[in-house]
């Protein structure tokens, strides 16, 4: 009997995809009074300046990243907030709503895959089953009746930007040690400006302060501290696991619109059963084996009172008190449940 036990990294996934989905239906609202690329740039800049202003005002931990760890950084913002904007805009110019919200559950698969065959993250038949009902799900809610996707080339371009963020999310995994609202926050300043850039090339203009206002709101919800919950998912889960929860966001902003007076219908019940399972059977994996640590030297936050930093302090630091500081981890080996994290990138 697999029992139901929420990880942290699974909660705060579930909490991401739920604030990204909810916020879908609000910035479909903004549309009205603002260019795609207008709004993406407002929303990026907005969750990037909350986040700056949380960190100079409110509690804010080391940054803790390496210089090693510098180019990963820089892929993961150039391909998810640079190059994935770039090509979805090419081709959202030139193709109906309908193929396109079809092709953006590419970047979940995408992430997947990556993960799975370039990054060599562990999985299993349970986790490919559950990742397989929870994109059925996005497929389902997403299908529009008769699909049109205008040819090739927007095609291509919408599937690149996928790509470019799947890269970009499995690039922000092997540095999601590092503080998370610090990541966020220079996704978001690099992302927004450019996006911003590129509306503005197009001949946008700055929306009514309303609409300014709303998208300031929902980017600082549904961008900043969604980013801010998926970096700290993919901290404990992997990529793979974090992506696939994220998946399930389409459904909340389903829900949203639901609560707002829009009908239920039977594709959107078909989709929650699916994703609901696709779910159960991530959440209730139980993967568990003796494997090897072999030694590790990393910066990053952490308590000690798990099963991997158990280094001695002078002065001591009690169990349980978070702390940064450069660390090495001895080789060990031994037997728990654990998941495809920065611990345990082992083979299998």
């Amino acid at each position: 009997m697999h029992h139901l036990h929420l990880d942290r990294g699974a909660v705060a996934a579930l909490a991401s995809a739920a604030l990204f989905g909810a916020g879908a239906p609000a910035a479909k609202a903004l549309l009205a009074d603002s260019s795609p690329w207008m709004l993406a740039g407002i929303l990026y800049t907005a969750s990037g300046l909350a986040l700056a202003l949380s960190r100079k005002f409110g509690h804010r931990g080391p940054v803790g990243l390496a210089r090693r760890d510098l180019p990963y950084l820089i892929g993961a913002v150039g391909f998810g907030g640079v190059v994935g904007p770039v090509l979805l805009m090419t081709g959202l110019q030139n193709m109906p709503a309908s193929g396109a919200s079809l092709l953006l559950n590419a970047e979940g698969i995408f992430t997947a895959l990556i993960a799975w065959v370039v990054m060599r993250e562990s999985t299993s038949r349970r986790i490919i089953l559950g990742f397989v009902a929870i994109a059925a799900g996005a497929l389902v809610l997403s299908w529009p009746g008769q699909p049109t996707f205008a040819g090739p080339a927007p095609t291509l371009a919408i599937l690149g930007g996928c790509l470019a963020w799947g890269i970009g999310n499995n690039l922000t995994g092997r540095i999601s040690l590092a503080d998370a609202t610090w990541l966020a926050m220079v996704k978001g300043l690099v992302a927004g400006p450019v996006n911003l850039l590129l509306a503005v090339s197009l001949g946008a203009h700055l929306p009514a302060l309303p609409t300014l206002v709303g998208g300031g709101l929902v980017g600082v919800l549904a961008y900043g501290i969604s980013l801010v919950l998926f970096i700290v998912g993919m901290r404990h889960l992997g990529a793979a696991r974090a992506g696939a929860h994220y998946a399930v966001a389409p459904f909340f902003g389903a829900a949203v619109a639901v609560a707002a007076g829009e009908p239920v219908t039977r594709n959107l019940l078909l989709a929650g059963a699916l994703m609901a399972f696709g779910v159960w059977l991530h959440v209730t994996e139980k993967h568990q084996h003796e494997h090897v640590h072999t030694p590790l030297t990393h910066t990053h936050a952490h308590t000690h009172d798990d099963l991997h930093h158990g280094h001695q302090h002078k002065p001591r630091v009690p169990a349980g008190t978070r702390h940064v500081h450069g660390h090495t981890h001895d080789p060990v080996v031994h037997s728990h449940q654990h998941y495809p994290d920065a611990h345990h990138q082992h083979d299998h």
